[in-house]
């Protein structure tokens, strides 16, 4: 675990969420190692190319924390199972034609595999990329990780796997999920985030999609505890969870469902920070209220920190540093300003192969997505004078 102040470089923390858009090379080099062109030396070439490039231009941006994108990833959920989206690598337990994680708002979907035997376990975990980042830049690092509510929807939703209970794999979720948080502290990351898009889409439902009807709110609080509470306060000031409405193609799954159906619960987890999608909620204020209302500062030996989304992947406008200090200021009317921190709403590009339709292609999104950054990290120290938190 690096020794990293949050508030150093910029009064009010900043941190990003995880992914960067991948170049179009990469993304036609994922298509192309599926298809058979070119083997996997080629693939990871591409990879280190993007990572590379990754680090360099984030260092430029000013941030006093980084990702290496998840240029190495095939997506923020399925990392852990397969090498690709299409399923090359897919780990040995599991099958195609699983459930949809989610339907987006502009009708496209992504489907998870479907757990087939057991026992389950992580085929990658998320520090076998930070490993070979970290020697690539001198800045600290953070981690994102998968949920084990995200992965507990690859067992079906009502066909029991034989041999395999659901306990028995959820039990085992938790403790890959333990182990993917331990080894990237291991490996030299300063803090890690617990990706937790499932959370907002686990309050509607929808009958296109069996799984968002079901009520699972807070067995997956639960599952995310369970998870927590195998570290100490301490650590887990260093534990985030992230929330956001979903982030692919530049489209979104939740963002109609209402914010209140999930906050309240979601500050049940006993995590150290937050990171809140919110540049893009259409009403800011009634959000800031929640969060300011329901935030804890004793969260089994923690006090919780609100770090809001303040920038948008999914619009190509860049926000800009004075318009991001205007909404942190204000978030503070509401929020106390010692638990108040920056981010983006989601990551820029959760999926490995993402056209950005918004934007136009993937490589103008990756110019805009560092943009973004680069102001984020100015109006959040801009935000901070104004405020006085150092």
């Amino acid at each position: 675990m690096a020794d990293y102040d949050p508030r150093t470089a910029t009064g009010i923390p900043t941190e990003p969420v995880g992914s960067m858009p991948r170049p179009a090379t990469l993304q036609e080099a994922y298509a192309a190692y599926d298809e058979g062109k070119i083997d996997k030396a080629a693939l990871e070439a591409e990879q280190e190319a993007a990572v590379d490039d990754t680090l360099a231009r984030y260092e430029a941006t000013g941030a006093p924390i980084i990702s290496d994108g998840e240029q190495r990833w095939s997506s923020f959920a399925t990392y852990p199972i397969t090498d690709t989206l299409a399923g090359t690598g897919l780990a040995p337990s599991l099958g195609p034609g699983g459930q949809f994680f989610a339907i987006f708002a502009d009708g496209h979907g992504r489907q998870l595999p479907k757990l087939v035997k057991g026992p389950f376990e992580y085929a990658n975990y998320a520090a076998d990329s930070l490993r070979k980042s970290i020697p690539k830049t001198t800045r600290p690092m953070k981690q994102a990780v998968i949920s084990p509510s995200m992965l507990a929807l690859l067992y079906p939703l009502e066909d029991p796997v034989e041999g395999y209970s659901r306990e028995d794999f959820e039990a085992k979720l938790v403790d890959e999920c333990e182990k993917d948080i331990r080894q990237s502290f291991d490996a030299g990351a300063a803090r890690v985030s617990v990706d937790f898009t499932e959370g907002r889409l686990a309050t509607r439902a929808d009958p296109r999609n069996p799984w968002t009807g079901a009520g699972l709110l807070p067995h997956f609080i639960e599952l995310i505890n369970g998870v927590m509470a195998r570290f100490s306060p301490e650590e887990r000031t260093k534990i985030g969870v992230h929330t956001c409405p979903g982030g692919d193609r530049d489209s979104v799954h939740s963002a109609d469902v209402p914010y209140n159906n999930l906050l309240p619960e979601m500050f049940r987890i006993n995590a150290g920070y937050f990171l809140i999608q919110l540049a893009s909620e259409r009403e800011k204020d009634p959000v800031y209220e929640s969060i300011g209302k329901h935030l804890r500062t004793d969260a089994d030996g923690v006090t919780q920190m609100a770090y809001l989304g303040v920038v948008n992947p999914g619009n190509p406008r860049v926000e800009s540093a004075e318009e991001i200090a205007d909404r942190l200021v204000r978030a503070a009317d509401f929020i106390d300003r010692q638990q108040l921190g920056s981010t983006d709403d989601c990551g820029f590009s959760p999926f490995s192969i993402d056209e950005k339709p918004n934007h136009g292609s993937p490589d103008f999104a990756r110019d805009v997505a560092f943009q973004k950054i680069t102001n984020r990290v100015a109006g959040t120290r801009m935000a901070a004078e104004r405020l006085g938190v150092s």
